[in-house]
């Protein structure tokens, strides 16, 4: 059969999937809430069943890239390729998931386009992940949830060095929006309902960041506050964060572009205020602030904010309309034709 899988984007309330699973530790802590949705963009594959082994054929976004790679479906040598920590450990570990707690045969899965950019914080190996799971669970009709595949793939992540969030795997939505809960371990799905076509503009700054550096900064601050930089990092990941997102869930449901802009600008402005000082030398982000207050693209977005851990890696705007999208694109590419511009269009769905 034929499967597509999207990538995954964080509209608002990047780190609080992580964030808000440290309340198993510390019960004091909100629960975190993030607003994701599918790209247009994806994986495209067809996918078979194979008696004896694990079998995935890989096409790149540069259209030219390809690679393969056949092992026996059997735990230990799906589990050594998971550990190894490259292109194909996150599939590997999928498949070691499902053999480990499903009665399964092999799979051959032929990934014969791809158009999702690769580490441009649209969570491609999630994208992956989650096709591996979907082939498991329709090919051999084990009749899982999209919350199954989400887990099941996310076991599959953390089996490899990786140590992703929760909500990456929301790409199992598919190309619609979702309000995310995370709450210890427990995680809250909610469609949202969009009256209008809503468009983005997704830029990669083509700078340099460290996400793991971020993240390990982050983490320091968890799970109690030792000190007051500790304290604005709970301060905004918890109450700051969540009011935003929630606000941002009314301002979809009401196909609210301008008010969704506002508080784009808004949680860009509390992340520096309350977040920089815990990773400074990577939320900074020069490059990143340049752009968002560039002065010619002004007239043709309503807002915009980083992307996913932040720093100097992503930005997103959302734009007034269509023609308004093609103009900033052809704005970005002219002034920084480094940069790596992406359209996002979240389609009305009632």
């Amino acid at each position: 059969m034929k499967l597509f899988i999207p990538g995954r984007f964080c509209l608002f309330g990047e780190h609080t999937d992580w964030a808000g699973g440290y309340r198993i530790i510390n019960p004091n802590l909100p629960k975190g809430y993030a607003i994701v949705t599918g790209t247009n963009l994806g994986i495209y594959a067809v996918v078979k069943p194979h008696p004896t082994h694990f079998i995935f054929h890989s096409s790149h976004s540069d259209g030219i890239s390809q690679a393969s790679i056949e092992l026996p479906m059997e735990k230990e040598a799906l589990l050594a390729e998971a550990q190894k920590g490259d292109f194909f450990s996150y599939a590997a570990g999928v498949a070691y998931q499902f053999l480990t707690y499903f009665q399964v045969g092999g799979l051959e899965i032929d990934n014969y386009l791809t158009d999702l950019p690769i580490q441009k914080g649209l969570s491609s190996s999630a994208a992956i992940s989650i096709l591996v799971a979907r082939a498991f669970n329709r090919l051999y009709d084990l009749k899982l949830t999209l919350q199954g595949e989400m887990e099941y793939a996310y076991l599959g992540e953390i089996t490899t060095p990786s140590r992703c969030g929760r909500m990456d795997q929301a790409c199992a939505y598919g190309n619609r929006p979702i309000l995310m809960t995370f709450d210890g371990d427990r995680i809250d799905i909610m469609e949202l309902t969009v009256p209008k076509d809503l468009f983005f503009v997704i830029v990669d700054l083509a700078a340099s960041k460290n996400t793991q550096e971020i993240l390990s900064h982050l983490n320091q601050c968890y799970p109690f506050a030792a000190n007051e930089i500790h304290s604005n990092v709970h301060h905004y990941l918890g109450s700051i964060s969540s009011k935003i997102t929630l606000e941002a869930v009314n301002a979809i449901k009401e196909g609210d572009e301008q008010k969704i802009g506002l508080l784009m600008t808004e949680a860009q402005a509390e992340f520096d205020q309350y977040l920089i000082s815990a990773s400074p030398t990577q939320l900074t982000a020069p490059v990143l602030h340049h752009l968002l207050t560039y002065q010619p693209i002004q007239p043709y977005i309503w807002g915009g904010k980083g992307v996913g851990s932040q720093g100097d890696g992503t930005a997103q705007f959302i734009v007034k309309s269509k023609e308004s999208q093609e103009k900033l694109i052809k704005i970005i590419k002219q002034d920084f034709p480094k940069m790596y511009p992406l359209t996002l269009t979240i389609h009305a769905n009632q």
